[in-house]
């Protein structure tokens, strides 16, 4: 009788040692599921902010776009000229009328223009001997003789 009461309680123990195994890991795998359940449910959450958000910005988009295109307007340059900058229309005596260029400057506009790039413009003396950087005491030469300032 004692062989078989402890190949009894051997086998209750193993038993037991897989019933307690079966239960936790059970348990695990439940706490598993809820635990990625609740990140579902908390990125769905997120995922309906984003989406309002989004359309909030969408619509602010919009309205932005609208605005910029209204104050691309002639009348709205005009009104914001008149009101805010205390802007007027000039007067006949401010307004110039600007002739055609005369043919002179037309032939030179195109000489340039025919000329590859690098070559000396029309009427330029020849470089002599090679190019020499400019140093400081050039530049204090230059301006305290004068030249090289523009005269209005």
């Amino acid at each position: 009788m004692t062989t078989t009461s402890s190949s009894l309680r051997e086998s209750n123990g193993a038993f037991l040692a897989c019933w307690t195994l079966a239960v936790v890991a059970a348990t695990a795998a439940f706490c598993v599921h809820l635990t990625v359940r609740v990140r579902a449910i908390e990125l769905g959450y997120e995922m309906g902010r984003t989406h309002s958000q989004l359309t909030r910005l969408r619509e602010v988009r919009r309205v932005l776009e609208l605005e910029v295109a209204s104050y691309q307007t002639p009348e709205r340059v005009d009104l914001v000229a008149r009101t805010l900058l205390g802007m007027a229309p000039p007067g006949a005596d401010r307004v110039l009328h600007a002739a055609a260029l005369p043919k002179v400057l037309d032939a030179e506009r195109e000489s340039v223009r025919s000329k590859p790039a690098g070559a000396a413009p029309a009427g330029a003396a020849p470089p002599r001997g090679p190019a020499k950087a400019p140093s400081a005491g050039d530049a204090a030469a230059v301006a305290s003789s004068g030249e090289g300032i523009p005269r209005p």
